[in-house]
């Protein structure tokens, strides 16, 4: 990854449209910054966070709208490789924001009652934990599939 979409990729991790906006995809960006504070908002996720941070992850569960929360991962993965992708340079370098956005979905799902070493994670720190598995996951399979092309 060249510096420029390391750059792109750090905006975007800071707040989905930013990378856009760095790409001079201004609509685009801006329709991703909206998405973003709409699904922020309706789903509390700066409460939530706030909580968690904090260690009150069973007030955190309570605040969570999880209805709202589903749409984050789809939305700041995507937002991440659409700011980086190298016109069509790397061929299915999407898997790897795929399979995170897969698993942290699922780490949400499964947030307010699965325990980590009897430690109850909640919204924010089990979906981030399941990211990596998804990353790695995500470029083994662009590998093996790079590798039979």
């Amino acid at each position: 990854m060249n510096k420029n979409a390391f750059e792109k990729l750090m905006w975007s991790i800071a707040l989905p449209g930013f990378g856009q906006y760095l790409n001079g995809k201004y609509f685009k960006g801006t329709v991703f910054l909206i998405l973003e504070f709409l699904i922020n908002v309706q789903a509390n996720f700066n409460q939530v966070i706030l909580l968690s941070f904090h260690g009150e992850i069973g007030y955190a569960l309570k605040y969570a709208e999880y209805q709202w929360l589903m749409f984050y991962p789809c939305l700041y993965f995507f937002s991440m490789w659409d700011a980086v992708k190298g016109g069509g340079k790397a061929p299915f370098s999407f898997l790897p924001y795929v399979f995170a956005a897969f698993f942290v979905t699922v780490g949400l799902i499964f947030s307010s009652n699965l325990m980590i070493f009897g430690v109850l994670l909640g919204p924010v720190w089990l979906p981030i934990l399941f990211a990596i598995p998804g990353v790695i996951i995500g470029n083994i399979i662009r590998k093996v599939i790079n590798n039979i092309y």
